[in-house]
């Protein structure tokens, strides 16, 4: 008796140890998922001056089928993958006479995107400049959007996994996908 005492003891004493280790895992993983949400917010926030308002991928499958998608990425990025049906803009030879051509009613709803929100938010700063009144900054860019499991297609329309992880800087924060650099 004193012998399966000491067993009944060690059992739980061993299940208290695996208790605590999987409360402590489950609190580390938690806050890893926080860190990452909070370090995106603080890039957008260290590089960004909040001038366009942000959409989050989460809430644009309800906007409006007149919205437009502006990509703000450049050429090589684009061609890579792009959200379905965007227009693509470009950031360093951006062309805002040509631009407003394709958008003639200045209250459709625009949405821009670069890979994380920072060239978008430049861009959509030119529109409001332009007289457009609903212009709106994907939050996390089209590496949210693949994040959340979104569907982007190539320069063919044709669905794909490949997107511009522009560098290994930036593309730290694409989570989905398969990473292009070139």
């Amino acid at each position: 008796m004193p012998g399966s005492y000491i067993l009944k003891q060690i059992k739980r004493y061993f299940i208290l140890i695996m208790i605590k280790i999987f409360l402590f895992l489950s609190v580390v993983s938690i806050s890893q998922i926080a860190v990452g949400q909070k370090n995106l917010e603080q890039l957008l926030e260290k590089n960004n001056n909040g001038s366009i308002p942000y959409v989050y991928v989460e809430d644009v499958r309800t906007w409006p089928e007149e919205a437009v998608y502006l990509d703000a990425r450049e050429l090589p990025e684009y061609e890579v993958s792009h959200i379905k049906d965007a227009i693509f803009v470009g950031y360093n030879e951006f062309n805002l006479k040509k631009t407003t051509r394709a958008l003639v009613d200045k209250s459709t709803p625009i949405i821009v995107y670069c890979s994380l929100g920072v060239r978008s938010e430049d861009i959509g700063e030119k529109l409001k400049e332009a007289g457009y009144t609903e212009v709106f900054n994907l939050y996390g860019g089209i590496f949210e959007w693949k994040n959340a499991g979104l569907e982007i297609v190539n320069s063919r329309q044709e669905i794909t996994d490949n997107v511009h992880a522009f560098d290994k800087h930036w593309g730290k924060w694409l989570k989905e996908g398969i990473k292009v650099y070139e």
